[in-house]
């Protein structure tokens, strides 16, 4: 019993503690935290045909190992998320220097932009592109996305996300043609001038509430003409325009009549 007592009582007994409650720890939440990688397996043939296409599309603004330029950001960490949003969007490779990258018709397919993604995924951690279930609208609540999206996105997004002016020559984009996944990556990488919502901010069921909510807009306006969903203003210029047209038809009417 002494013996057992003082094997208890070691000093190195704490750190024998410590080191299997870390172990402990790390095991819970490796077993429990919710995973955000695609089901797909990247292969290393994947990576390279992706290293291949980055070193002769994107290497000249981004540097040989992606490790960035003189105004020009690393992609070390910025995960597959990103590379599949801004390419498949066709925003990279920019088409010219301005304000910010507008979207056009992708200079690359499906599978290379998969490819390329997966090389920037093996450079540096960072956001997976989301799965199918993520981005289902039909698993989605619109009216909770609809108060998440007025709450965090209406003010450069417009309130349905009919998009909106910005400072400096840039632009908040319509959302209603972006394809469900390109809404959840940008939400989850934040491009340009976007803020970044990761998972802490708005989780993923509420990031497919969101997606649920913009896809409803796609339908049309339950209460007619939306006249660019711009709000009150658009609305009450053309009620302003239409009222005083039929004022002064009367005025006019009134008048050659009295004559």
């Amino acid at each position: 019993m002494k013996a057992l007592a003082a094997r208890r009582h070691h000093r190195l007994a704490p750190v024998v503690l410590l080191l299997l409650a870390l172990l402990t720890t790390g095991g819970v939440y490796a077993a429990l935290a919710p995973s955000t990688a695609k089901a797909e397996t990247v292969s290393t043939a994947d990576i390279e045909t992706g290293k291949k296409l980055f070193q002769a599309n994107c290497a000249t603004c981004h540097g040989a190992n992606a490790q960035g330029t003189e105004g020009v950001p690393s992609l070390v960490g910025v995960g597959a998320a990103a590379v599949d949003f801004q390419v498949s969007t066709g925003r990279m490779p920019m088409q010219m220097s301005g304000p910010q990258a507008e979207a056009k018709p992708p200079q690359f397919d499906k599978e290379q932009t998969a490819a390329l993604s997966a090389y920037v995924a093996s450079l540096g951690a960072g956001p997976a592109i989301p799965t199918d279930e993520q981005v289902d609208p039909a698993q989605g609540d619109p009216s909770n996305g609809m108060a998440l999206f007025r709450t965090n996105c209406a003010m450069c997004h417009n309130a349905v996300g009919a998009g909106g002016a910005l400072s400096e020559g840039k632009f908040a984009p319509a959302l209603w043609e972006t394809s469900e996944r390109n809404i959840y990556q940008a939400m989850l990488t934040g491009p340009q001038s976007m803020p970044v919502f990761n998972d802490a901010n708005i989780t993923p069921d509420e990031k497919r509430d969101i997606v649920s909510f913009l896809v409803e807009q796609r339908e049309g306006s339950a209460g007619g003409n939306a006249l660019g969903a711009l709000g009150p203003v658009s609305e009450g210029l053309w009620a302003f325009a239409i009222g005083l047209g039929l004022l002064i038809g009367a005025a006019v009417w009134i008048g050659a009549k009295s004559s």
